[in-house]
């Protein structure tokens, strides 16, 4: 079986920690800091409201920079030590203190899809977290930052390999589930609901032959064609592309194999 957790490919900000030098003052200051910053954030926020309130991150002001440096270098010693649950648990301060900040997301939503998943003891259980990551991606991360070409990459991507290839154990039981969550909205006509546009799905099906949109490399395409609508990097587009080919690839073969 091929190796499922990627941690040590996919660090969450492995090298932001290292070469800095803190005294141990520092250290209890800027504890003290993420605290009454964690503090704020959960007075701030009203039940139900979303959790990057940009009015309670204003309220913080310098100190939401330096408690976000302890989050940090706290997240960076819990990936080492492997400890990916509290690292999840970690994500979603810094999801407060910096919400437009793409690798936050893109790391969150890979402990949550990767590192995590895997601990659980059956499929279900896994899907639920796989399903978090997509839904923290796609939800939250590019509803914060639609033009950050960085997200698609990595949504476009879980789709591609870790629901639409079987490099994960249980991935079958992830098609399954995503399966009946497109048809339901295909068939009821409500794509906002997994954040898809209606037309530009008519326009994936027809630009790239791809007629099944249940299936994860349909999302594939689907998120890295918008992606690259709004990168500004040349090699953010030509990967971009690159996932584009390589879902079709998959896609068409898995068709063709399955038409013996």
């Amino acid at each position: 079986m091929a190796q499922e957790n990627d941690s040590s490919n996919r660090p969450f900000l492995r090298g932001r920690a290292v070469g800095r030098v803190l005294s141990f003052a520092l250290v209890l200051s800027l504890a003290a800091a993420a605290a009454c910053a964690q503090l704020a954030l959960r007075g701030a926020r009203p039940a139900g409201a979303p959790a990057m309130a940009e009015g309670a991150l204003a309220a913080l002001g310098g100190l939401r920079s330096i408690a976000a440096e302890v989050v940090w270098f706290r997240a960076d010693r819990l990936q080492d030590e492997g400890r990916y649950v509290e690292l999840a648990q970690l994500a979603s301060t810094l999801a407060y203190l910096e919400p437009h900040t793409p690798e936050v997301w893109s790391h969150a939503a890979w402990n949550l899809a990767y590192n995590i998943s895997i601990m659980m003891p059956t499929p279900e259980d896994r899907w639920r977290w796989v399903h978090a990551a997509i839904r923290l991606l796609r939800d939250k991360g590019l509803a914060l930052n639609p033009l950050e070409s960085e997200l698609y990459r990595e949504l476009a991507w879980m789709f591609e390999l870790k629901l639409g290839t079987d490099l994960d154990s249980a991935a079958g039981v992830y098609r399954e589930k995503w399966r009946e969550i497109v048809k339901d909205v295909e068939r009821r006509g409500a794509w906002p609901e997994i954040r898809m546009d209606g037309a530009v799905v008519g326009e994936v099906r027809r630009g790239y032959g791809i007629d099944d949109v249940a299936d994860p490399q349909f999302s594939a395409v689907y998120w890295a064609h918008i992606g690259r609508t709004v990168a500004t990097k040349k090699e953010d587009f030509l990967f971009l592309n690159e996932i584009i080919r390589q879902a079709r690839q998959i896609y068409f073969r898995k068709r063709s194999e399955a038409g013996r």
